[in-house]
């Protein structure tokens, strides 16, 4: 199975750390951060990886040479940011074959049950699925609401006055369905432009394992205290 590992983003809320480090490759207790993602990847059957960058390429193209970890690694770099939708359209064919994929916020630290919700997508055959967490700062995610049978009826990307706190993790699985929903207007994002277009056809996978958005100085700190590691 493949994986879009979305890595593009400029990480200027980890600065000075990213000034000379693209934010995929932050340290998390000594181990970068993408080298979590790839011994995920491998430990559930993900066998590529398409990495979107757009500062500090090079350095992710050399970090690979040597610390692959048997998946196979692809790197796009984008010259102008294509917004993480933009990301999935443009590299549309990549998945052209497959009836589903991956998609990984890249700045995301997890060790979750990946084969559990793979599997739930599989049953049911959702046009995707969220993977889904409690969150005590809702507007600042994308929230969700779902109905008795896990399907996801509303989404708000930030939203002013949250329906609640349920979010979306940055972990899911997308299908042929929801690419042909992204907008060809650049750059596109998943929360803004796809994700409120597919209530009623995705459903939410609820994350009770570790999960973090280390994308701020304080999540970032808050990781380095309690990563508990791969299993």
């Amino acid at each position: 199975m493949k994986a879009f590992l979305l890595a593009a983003g400029h990480g200027t809320r980890l600065r000075p750390i990213t000034d000379t480090l693209p934010k995929c490759l932050v340290p998390i207790r000594g181990t970068p951060l993408l080298s979590i993602w790839l011994r995920l990847c491998k430990q559930f059957d993900i066998d590529e990886v398409l990495i979107n960058v757009h500062a500090h390429g090079a350095i992710v193209q050399d970090f690979l040479k040597q610390n692959a970890d048997g998946v196979r690694a692809r790197v796009v770099e984008e010259a102008h940011l294509l917004g993480s939708a933009g990301t999935l359209r443009h590299n549309r064919d990549w998945v052209a074959t497959d009836d589903s994929f991956w998609v990984f916020y890249a700045d995301v630290l997890c060790n979750t049950d990946l084969a559990g919700m793979l599997h739930m997508h599989r049953e049911r055959k959702p046009a995707a699925t969220l993977g889904v967490y409690e969150v005590s700062d809702p507007s600042r995610c994308g929230i969700v609401s779902t109905d008795d049978t896990g399907m996801i009826q509303q989404f708000v990307e930030k939203p002013t006055t949250p329906i609640g706190n349920l979010a979306f993790s940055g972990v899911m699985i997308g299908t042929q369905e929801m690419l042909n929903l992204i907008p060809s207007d650049i750059p596109a994002d998943i929360g803004f432009h796809v994700l409120p277009r597919l209530t009623g056809r995705m459903l939410a996978f609820t994350i009770r394992d570790y999960l973090i958005d280390i994308g701020t100085m304080e999540n970032y700190l808050i990781a380095q205290e309690t990563w508990p590691g791969l299993s």
